[in-house]
C-alpha cells in the first residue's frame, strides 16, 4: 500500500489544504469542517461539531450537514480527517500552521526564550481566518492573538538581554503591528532604541504611541511607559 500523501491545512491570513505542495479546492461547507478539526488536538463528538458548526439548525439537520461535509471530504489519497460512528477528527498526518505557531509560542513562554536562535520569519505572526465571522472563529482568533503578543514581547526581550538589537526591534514590531494600542508591545520597542542608545527614536515612539492612544481611547501612557525616561536627564 502507497504511504498517505503530505497533507497541509494553512488557517493564519487565509484558509488553504495543500497535498504535496498542490492545493486542493475544498467547498465552503468542508472548510469550516477542517478548520473546526484543525483547531482542536484530538477527535470531537460528531454531535457536538454538527451542534456548532451549525447552531441554528435542528439536531436532525446539522447532523445531515456534517454527514454531508464528511462525504466531500472524501479524495483517494488524501486523509484529511477520521470518522468513528462517535467521533470525527483530523488525521494526525495532517500538519496545521496555527498548531505549529502555538507549540512555539508556548515554548518560549515557558522557556523565557532560551533556546530561539534566529530572526523572527513569520514564525509567530498571521491572523486567524481573517474572513470568516463564526463565532468559534472569533473566540479563537483571539486566543492565539493574545499569544502570540506575549510571545512576542517575550521574544523581544529575550533578544534584547542578548543584544541582539535588531531581532529585538522586529518581534516588538510585530507586536505592535498586530495591536498598535499594546503599552506593553510600544515599551518593548521603547527598550529597545534605548539600549541602543537611540534616545531620539525612543522618544519618537513614545510619542506617537501617546497621540494615538490619546486620539483613540482619550487615555495616556501609564507611569510604566513614564519611568523608562527617567534616566535621560
Amino acid at each position: 500500500m502507497a504511504p498517505a500523501a503530505t497533507v497541509h491545512v494553512d488557517l493564519l491570513d487565509g484558509f488553504e489544504v495543500r497535498c504535496e505542495g498542490e492545493r486542493l479546492a475544498l467547498p465552503p461547507v468542508a472548510q469550516r469542517l477542517v478548520a473546526f478539526l484543525a483547531l482542536r488536538d484530538r477527535p470531537l463528538q460528531r454531535l457536538h461539531v454538527a451542534g456548532v458548526l451549525w447552531l441554528d439548525a435542528s439536531e436532525e439537520r446539522s447532523c445531515a450537514n456534517l454527514r454531508s461535509a464528511l462525504w466531500r471530504l472524501r479524495r483517494p489519497g488524501h486523509e484529511l480527517v477520521e470518522v468513528t460512528a462517535s467521533h470525527v477528527g483530523l488525521s494526525p498526518e495532517v500538519t496545521v500552521d496555527v498548531r505549529r505557531m502555538v507549540t512555539a509560542a508556548r515554548r518560549l513562554l515557558d522557556g523565557g526564550g532560551g533556546g530561539w536562535d534566529g530572526a523572527l520569519d513569520g514564525a509567530l505572526t498571521g491572523e486567524l481566518l481573517p474572513d470568516w465571522y463564526d463565532d468559534w472563529v472569533l473566540v479563537e482568533r483571539e486566543r492565539l492573538r493574545q499569544l502570540q503578543l506575549h510571545a512576542l514581547e517575550r521574544l523581544s526581550e529575550h533578544f534584547l538581554e542578548a543584544r541582539r538589537f535588531g531581532h529585538a526591534a522586529e518581534a516588538a514590531l510585530a507586536a505592535v503591528g498586530i495591536e498598535p494600542l499594546r503599552e506593553s508591545a510600544h515599551r518593548a520597542l521603547v527598550r529597545v532604541h534605548l539600549a541602543e542608545g537611540n534616545r531620539g527614536e525612543a522618544v519618537l515612539q513614545y510619542r506617537a504611541y501617546r497621540d494615538r492612544l490619546g486620539e483613540a481611547l482619550g487615555l495616556a501612557p501609564s507611569p510604566l511607559m513614564e519611568a523608562l525616561f527617567d534616566d535621560m536627564g
